[in-house]
């Protein structure tokens, strides 16, 4: 039913080192052989994929800060500061603290501030406070009550867009 592949038969490799007078392989004789596609197999594979978002489920109250490197999809609520990389608020989903993300789609309600490189208001979307972004986008419908103040590095709270200051001269 089975048969073995001659790939892996050490016996019928076909070549003979011993009359030929080359040195002999590093490998001891005993030991398996491993076809050269198995052994780069793990080094010449993909990088690992993306790994999904996290997502926390319209029954799901949370109090207290998150951060993440990853994606979050929030459908609850959560009463506390959010950072992510990319932050998905769904219709459902209240949340009362600031949020920092590169990537921020609203579609439900943040009572709190809003840091992101790119900020979306979807026509859901219900946002009271400050949003500080580099780009952003705000569909018809969307309620929006608080100051907008566009920045270079809106993740970075100490970075404002303050005047360049004088230097002092010397005395």
């Amino acid at each position: 039913m089975f048969s073995k592949s001659k790939i892996n038969d050490p016996a019928t490799s076909g070549t003979d080192t011993s009359s030929t007078g080359a040195a002999p392989s590093a490998t001891p004789p005993n030991a398996p052989s491993v076809p050269p596609q198995k052994q780069n197999e793990f080094k010449a594979s993909a990088p690992k994929a993306k790994p999904p978002a996290s997502i926390l489920s319209a029954d799901l109250h949370v109090t207290g800060n998150m951060k993440t490197t990853g994606d979050i999809q929030v459908e609850g609520t959560v009463e506390g500061d959010i950072r992510a990389h990319l932050l998905t608020i769904g219709e459902t989903a209240t949340i009362k603290g600031e949020v920092i993300a590169d990537d921020v789609v609203i579609n439900g309600r943040i009572v709190g501030r809003v840091r992101g490189l790119k900020v979306r208001l979807t026509s859901t979307a219900r946002v009271e406070g400050d949003i500080i972004h580099k780009t952003i986008a705000i569909e018809s419908g969307a309620h929006f009550e608080g100051s907008v103040q566009r920045q270079d590095d809106p993740l970075n709270p100490g970075a404002k867009s303050a005047p360049a200051q004088k230097a002092n001269p010397a005395s």
